[in-house]
Parts: structure tokens; sequence; C-alpha cells
């Protein structure tokens, strides 16, 4: 979690901060289906590094925006899910979809 000092003034540079990277926008769009095990989300985001990947998890989890559950099997399984105040997050979400939409059929119809 950020403290008071490193919380910009701006709340929409605050909410940049917390999920600006394409790696955390690519892992909150998936973790909005379902909790995913740290290889799954590797597989399905090409081009992510693992250290890249457990960073921006790691950060996220710092922030409250995911969990992270360890349950006690052998080998261990872990799951990242969306926690709730990452679900509040899921308008945010919505709207650079509609956007994306929006701006693919307006490109397509050119």
């Amino acid at each position: 979690m950020m403290t008071k000092e490193e919380m910009p003034a701006c709340p929409i540079a605050t909410t940049v901060q917390l999920i600006g990277s394409k790696w955390k926008l690519l892992i909150l769009r998936n973790l909005r289906a379902r909790p995913w095990r740290f290889n799954e989300l590797r597989r399905d985001l090409r081009g992510v590094s693992q250290k890249v990947l457990t960073d921006s998890l790691r950060s996220m989890e710092a922030d409250g925006i995911v969990t992270r559950t360890v349950y006690p099997e052998v080998p261990p399984r872990v799951e990242y899910a969306l926690s709730p105040l990452g679900r509040s997050m899921e308008p945010i979400l919505d709207a650079m979809e509609a956007f994306g939409l929006d701006y693919q059929k307006l490109v397509r119809e050119s």
C-alpha cells in the first residue's frame, strides 16, 4: 500500500500508479473472470517475463488489489484473485473495454 508521502495529489495519477503498466492491466483483465495460478497467467500473457509478472503481482498484492492464496498441498498451489478493492476497479476496465471496442470499430470502418 502506498504511503501518504508516495501518493500523488491527483487522483488520476494515483490510479495510474496502481494499475498503469501494461502487464498490471492485463493481469486485472484475466483476474476479472476467475482466480489464476502463476504459470497460467505467464502462459496467457505472452511476452511477460517471470520477473515482471512476479513483481507486478507482488506490487498489486501490497496495494490491496490482488489476493494471494496458498493452499497446503504438495506441491503447494498458489492462486491469485481480485480483492474487493480490485473488484471496485471493474468499472474502469469496463470503460476501457468499451472505448477499445468503439475505436476498433472506427478503424475498421475507415
